[in-house]
């Protein structure tokens, strides 16, 4: 796919952005051919390339969730952004992770361990993605910089589960995952980034130590931290605008 020139920093006589110390998380999804996306959830390799370039130019870092939590825990982290990938696809570790190396950054992939080796059968538009297996889990898992965190087991709205599924959902998919990867899985992320007081109770209970929505409404907080949708139109300006308009609509995350 061919992409058009872009400015390579914002407009001119604007200076750099004083990135702060606000929490700012980037929510990608696929990573490959763009040409059928009618839900915007892919991204090509040449242009995730581009936004981590930007992203380093302005002297900025992709960290995982955890670590970017613990940098703010300590009073640090002026310097790092939350990078995830929802739904865990194979492209994840044959488009993403070579990119993400290239650039020292990490990130979050939340997956679906009721889905092993499975495709998004939720998407009933668009084509068939493959989603990650165990081999895949694993190498992620052993790169560095890389966090595993949970999408569910089978990516379902937890605002609409019976107890039984969204225990299941929340709580059995963390022990699947943590006894996968050999170490405990601190990130959940809302499938469809709906949420509400019992999905997050039950996160909360379930012992992760953080969960991922896209716009949580009134709910803060280290259970429902919000997130900036990014696609393949996100040119350096795009994420320029991005990153300060997030600054002015949300609220300071509470606890965090």
């Amino acid at each position: 796919m061919s992409v058009t020139a872009e400015p390579t920093d914002p407009p001119t006589g604007r200076t750099r952005p004083a990135f702060g110390t606000s929490l700012w998380v980037a929510m990608y999804h696929s990573v490959g051919d763009c040409s059928d996306d009618p839900y915007r959830i892919t991204v090509s390799p040449d242009r995730l390339g581009r936004q981590l370039a930007w992203l380093r130019r302005q002297g900025l870092r992709g960290v995982s969730v955890s670590d970017l939590l613990a940098a703010r825990a300590r009073g640090e982290g002026r310097k790092l952004v939350g990078l995830t990938f929802d739904d865990g696809y194979v492209d994840f570790v044959d488009g993403a992770l070579p990119l993400l190396r290239d650039h020292e950054c990490g990130a979050t992939v939340f997956v679906l361990p009721g889905r092993l080796d499975g495709e998004n059968q939720w998407d009933p538009l668009g084509p068939r993605k493959r989603l990650l297996g165990r081999r895949g889990i694993l190498t992620a898992a052993a790169t560095q910089g890389i966090e595993i965190g949970s999408h569910g087991l089978t990516h379902v709205d937890l605002t609409k589960a019976d107890d039984e599924t969204l225990h299941a959902e929340v709580a059995g998919s963390r022990a699947l995952l943590s006894e996968l990867i050999g170490a405990p899985v601190q990130g959940f992320c809302y499938p469809y980034g709906t949420i509400d007081q019992r999905a997050l109770d039950a996160v909360r209970n379930a012992g992760y130590a953080y969960a991922c929505a896209i716009d949580p409404g009134p709910l803060n907080g280290p259970y429902a931290l919000p997130r900036v949708h990014i696609g393949e139109q996100d040119t350096a300006v795009r994420l320029f605008l991005k990153y300060r308009l997030h600054r002015v609509r949300r609220r300071p995350v509470e606890e965090v």
